[in-house]
C-alpha cells in the first residue's frame, strides 16, 4: 500500500464513523464504526488506553490526540504506561485498559491460559528482543549460557526469545537460572554484574548498547514477534464504536511515523528518556512499522513456530491444547480491514 492511500484512509474511516453517529445507524456485529445508541452517541464515556515505548505509535497517537480529536469532549480518554507486554496483559485482564499493545507472543500466552482478549490491529514487525552481555563477558555463543543467569520478564517476547534461543543453541530453561524482573531492572542486573546475560528490549536495549557498550551476542528476527494491539472480546462486542477510533487513529499515526521518521524517533527519545541517536537507531532500524496493520495468517505463521515451544516451557495451562484453540481464535480484524479500505 503507497503512502498517499495510507493518508487518505485513516480520515476516510473515521468520517464513517461520524456518518454512523448521524444516523443512529449500528454496523454489523464486532465489526466497522458503529454508534451504539439512537441519537448518536459513542457507547461509553470514558476510554482507556495503553502508551509504551517499544510502541512507537502509541506515542503519537497520545502527543497529537489523535483519539481526543475524533471523540471530543463526549468521551473522557484515559493513557496508562505499559512497562511491558506482562503488564499490558494485566492491565487487559483486570479492565484497568480497554486496548492493550504487546508483542504477539504475549498476546497468544495470556489467551492460551484463559484471558479473553483478541489482536484488532498490528503496529510494527520489530526486531525488539535480543540476548545481551557485558563488554567484558566471557560468554560468546547461545551454547556458552549453560549454568549462567539470564535477567529476562517473563510473558513477554523477550522471554519467548530466550525460549527459542536456548533450543537454537542445544539447550533448555533448565540450563539456565531465569531471574524474572521488569526490562530495564534486566538492564540494571546484567550491568551491575548480577546477571550473566539479558534477554533485552528496546529501546532499553539499544540505549545499553550505547551507553555501557553491551554486546549482543544473539540476534534472530525471525524469533522476535509481532507488535499486537489487543482487546478484551468485551470490549470489541459493545465499544465496537470507540474500538474503531483507536484502530483508525493507529492507521493515521503510521501513515505519520513513516513520513516523519526523525520526529518520531524524538518522541521515543522523550518518553523513554534516552539519547535521541538511540532512539533513531530503533526507529530506523529496528522497527518496522510499515506494515500492514491487519492481523491474519503472517502473524499466525509467526505464533505457530512458537508454541510448541511455550508448550513445552510447561507455561500454558492447557499445553499444545489450549494454544492451538487460541491461535485459532486470537484474530479479530474487522477494525483494521476497515480502517485500510
Amino acid at each position: 500500500m503507497s503512502i498517499i492511500t495510507r493518508r487518505i484512509i485513516p480520515a476516510t474511516a473515521v468520517a464513517g464513523v461520524m456518518a454512523l453517529m448521524t444516523t443512529g445507524c449500528l454496523a454489523g456485529e464486532g465489526g466497522g464504526a458503529e454508534a451504539a445508541t439512537d441519537g448518536g452517541e459513542w457507547s461509553s464515556s470514558t476510554l482507556s488506553v495503553d502508551w509504551a515505548t517499544y510502541n512507537p505509535l502509541s506515542l503519537i497517537i497520545k502527543e497529537q490526540g489523535l483519539i481526543e480529536e475524533t471523540l471530543g469532549d463526549d468521551v473522557e480518554v484515559e493513557w496508562l504506561q505499559s512497562a511491558g507486554s506482562n503488564k499490558a496483559n494485566e492491565l487487559l485482564r483486570s479492565g484497568s485498559v480497554d486496548v492493550g499493545s504487546t508483542a504477539g507472543s504475549a498476546a497468544l500466552f495470556a489467551r492460551a491460559n484463559g484471558s479473553p482478549i483478541k489482536v484488532i490491529d498490528i503496529y510494527s514487525q520489530p526486531e525488539w528482543s535480543a540476548i545481551v552481555v557485558r563488554p567484558d563477558s566471557d560468554i560468546a555463543d547461545l551454547a556458552d549460557l549453560e549454568g549462567r543467569t539470564v535477567a529476562a520478564t517473563k510473558g513477554t517476547d523477550p522471554y519467548f526469545f530466550l525460549l527459542q534461543a536456548l533450543e537454537e543453541g542445544g539447550l533448555t530453561l533448565d540450563d539456565v537460572e531465569v531471574l524474572n524482573v521488569q526490562h530495564a531492572d534486566g538492564r540494571s542486573l546484567l550491568d551491575g554484574g548480577s546477571a550473566d546475560a539479558w534477554a533485552g528490549l528496546d529501546p532499553i536495549m539499544a540505549a545499553a548498547e550505547v551507553e555501557s557498550d553491551d554486546q549482543l551476542i544473539y540476534r534472530n528476527v525471525d524469533f522476535n514477534t509481532y507488535g499486537f494491539l489487543n482487546a478484551t472480546e468485551d470490549f470489541i462486542e459493545n465499544h465496537a464504536d470507540l474500538a474503531q477510533v483507536v484502530v483508525d487513529a493507529y492507521e493515521e499515526a503510521r501513515v505519520w511515523a513513516i513520513e516523519n521518521p526523525d520526529e518520531t524517533a524524538q518522541l521515543l527519545a522523550d518518553a523513554a528518556s534516552i539519547d535521541l541517536d538511540v532512539a533513531k537507531t530503533v526507529i530506523a532500524e529496528r522497527s518496522n512499522l510499515d506494515v500492514s496493520g491487519v492481523p491474519g495468517d503472517a502473524q499466525l505463521a509467526v505464533l505457530e513456530a512458537i508454541a510448541p515451544i511455550l508448550a513445552e516451557s510447561g507455561d500454558v495451562q492447557g499445553g499444545q491444547d489450549s494454544l492451538d484453540e487460541a491461535l485459532g481464535t486470537i484474530v479479530h480484524d474487522d477494525f483494521a480491514v476497515a480502517a485500510t479500505e
